[in-house]
């Protein structure tokens, strides 16, 4: 292949990746990152496995319950972000929730941690707001981050993903995530 046409391929794709998730106002904000891993698993679905009805629009609409190991003595909050990354407009909000306690770590289906700040989701609700993705689309993606805190994170109720991964910029002391698959 001629090396130009390399040269010119990896370009396209790598601006095409960077747009990916940006809302047009240029905010888009890495996730934050930390080396220690936390497991996150639901009683409800493996990882990778598919999301039941019960926790989708199409159900009851309910948090999905959550189990996390691997906790650090030192974190102080724990902090959810659920994101459907296949969204047709960019990267959507499912649920963002923080200031959990970070020793409370089996979340029943249909219940935030008590203590727990829930924000606004992309369906413009506070809460979580289920899988729903267009009728006819290949399955998308749930990615369930959890983020834990070495402090307790001051944020208005109608705080945006972006606010949130900004307040844990530096103050994340571990994560991890569990990905689930929901179509329609």
């Amino acid at each position: 292949m001629d090396r130009r046409l390399v040269i010119v391929a990896l370009a396209a794709v790598t601006g095409l990746a960077s747009g990916c998730g940006d809302d047009g106002k240029g905010s888009a904000v890495p996730a934050p990152s930390a080396s220690h891993r936390i497991a996150v698993s639901s009683a409800a679905f493996a990882d990778g496995g598919t999301i039941p009805r019960r926790y989708t629009c199409d159900g009851e609409n309910v948090s999905p319950p959550l189990a996390l190991s691997g906790i650090p003595a030192t974190a102080t909050t724990l902090a959810v972000l659920v994101e459907d990354p296949d969204a047709p407009h960019g990267t959507f909000t499912h649920w963002l929730l923080w200031n959990a306690d970070a020793k409370e770590t089996r979340w029943a289906a249909g219940r935030a941690p008590e203590g727990a700040t829930q924000g606004r989701n992309g369906f413009k609700k506070q809460g979580y707001g289920g899988p729903c993705p267009p009728k006819g689309s290949e399955p998308h993606h749930y990615v369930f981050s959890v983020y834990a805190t070495d402090r307790t994170l001051d944020l208005p109720s109608d705080a945006s993903a972006d606010d949130l991964k900004r307040a844990l910029a530096d103050h994340t002391v571990a994560s991890g995530t569990l990905t689930g698959r929901y179509g329609r």
